[in-house]
């Protein structure tokens, strides 16, 4: 027999015999399920990180620029060359002309602020996949149409077919601003405040509203790579020999995704502590039980089985109880990311109320994605902390005195 086959099954040997007191098993059993639940707990935490993460990348920044080349003017010189520089960049997926002023829509005596967006429909948009296809296409084919939120228009109390007088600021004041009266084609609905406050029309109706003919106020562009926007904004910006604003999503919306970070970095930080906390509990056990097992431990050495091994012993005994926990506790995770979405509507149902409204929102559910890196992660913490755990009962255990212990 292979000496760490010999040293683990006394390991086991002595984690399951039935002469330990109750306390000593109550406290055993306690750090399992504490280590157990800390590894449920935290992936399934992760994951709803990691699922905020994604909805933010691939959904939020859909309609919000990634980089953004604005007119420090009325308009851009050359808006053509700017694109052309911007194509040329690896990271660079695409770059859109757009126009982007404040309007009021005025009904009666009462204004209603909202932000225009002026949209090259010759061109695929994001936007598009938040309405339908007739809209999209009316608003390709009629010249003064405009698109609004679902909830702008809720709040406008105005439908498909209505008009509305849209005031825009001429020259940056609202002093004379120009009135334009404009058709509703539609309306998208992507969630939060978007709905709230935006409105898409042609490139060609923004620029007769703004006053200019044939240029654009800005040029957009979606990355590869959104977290490289800043960067990726200074090398072009530096290639560019126009006055131009650079802007990038990190200086608008990059508190979302720091907020996002900060959250994984304190869970990773109290995953740590409750593991710490649930293989005390290990320590302890260990601690008893090689106080109740002085007399084996004295027959073993006279067996021959050196300080070393015993020393080994006692640390699989803790690993036992550390993998038992983290096996039940990563089946329990993934159990739990998988139903998360469910167990949230669940909850939604028997409360009456809702986690996640779409109209303050940009989702309406609880997001989730696993990453196998993380469970491997939580998994790995937890192993290495009961292994830890387990160092100084072996240690006394090796220290035991033969003599003593025998006679004892």
């Amino acid at each position: 027999m292979q000496p760490w086959n010999l040293t683990w099954q006394l390991a086991t040997r002595f984690r399951k015999r039935r002469e330990r007191s109750g306390f000593v098993s109550f406290i055993s059993a306690s750090s399992t399920l504490g280590i157990a639940l800390g590894c449920m707990v935290f992936i399934a935490g992760l994951s709803v990180m990691n699922g905020f993460e994604k909805v933010l990348q691939e959904r939020f920044l859909s309609l919000i620029p990634h980089v953004e080349f604005s007119a420090v003017d009325s308009q851009l010189d050359d808006a053509q060359k700017i694109i052309d520089i911007s194509l040329a960049h690896p990271q660079v997926i695409s770059a859109k002309r757009v126009i982007r002023t404040q309007g009021m829509v005025q009904q009666g005596a009462q204004f209603t602020g909202v932000q225009v967006q002026g949209v090259d429909t010759s061109q695929p948009q994001s936007i598009e996949s938040y309405t339908d296809e007739s809209t999209w296409q009316a608003l390709q084919s009629t010249p003064k149409g405009v698109m609004l939120g679902a909830q702008l228009a809720k709040k406008l109390k105005v439908e498909a077919g209505d008009s509305i007088i849209l005031l825009v600021a001429q020259n940056g004041n609202f002093r004379e601003p120009k009135r334009t009266r404009l058709q509703v084609l539609g309306f998208f609905n992507f969630g939060g405040q978007v709905d709230h406050q935006f409105a898409y029309v042609k490139l060609d109706t923004a620029r007769e509203m703004v006053g200019i003919t044939t240029g654009t106020t800005a040029v957009e562009l979606s990355l590869t790579d959104v977290l490289q926007a800043q960067r990726v904004a200074n090398e072009l910006g530096s290639q560019i020999q126009e006055y131009i604003y650079l802007d990038s999503w990190m200086r608008a919306q990059g508190h979302l995704y720091r907020d996002i970070q900060l959250v994984r970095v304190v869970m990773y930080l109290v995953l740590v502590l409750v593991l710490a906390v649930a293989c005390f509990n290990i320590v302890s056990t260990l601690v008893m039980t090689v106080q109740e097992k002085q007399r084996h431990i004295g027959i073993l050495a006279t067996m021959g089985l050196r300080s070393k091994k015993i020393m080994q012993v006692f640390v699989w005994q803790g690993l036992q109880n550390g993998l038992f926990g983290v096996a039940l506790g990563v089946i329990a995770g993934l159990l739990l990311t998988t139903a998360l979405p469910d167990l949230m509507s669940l909850v939604q149902w028997l409360s009456g109320e809702t986690l996640l409204a779409s109209d303050v929102y940009f989702i309406n559910q609880i997001p989730v994605q696993l990453q196998w890196l993380d469970v491997l992660l939580v998994a790995a913490v937890a192993v290495l902390m009961s292994v830890l755990a387990t160092l100084y009962p072996a240690w006394r255990a090796a220290k035991t005195e033969i003599v003593q212990a025998v006679s004892g």
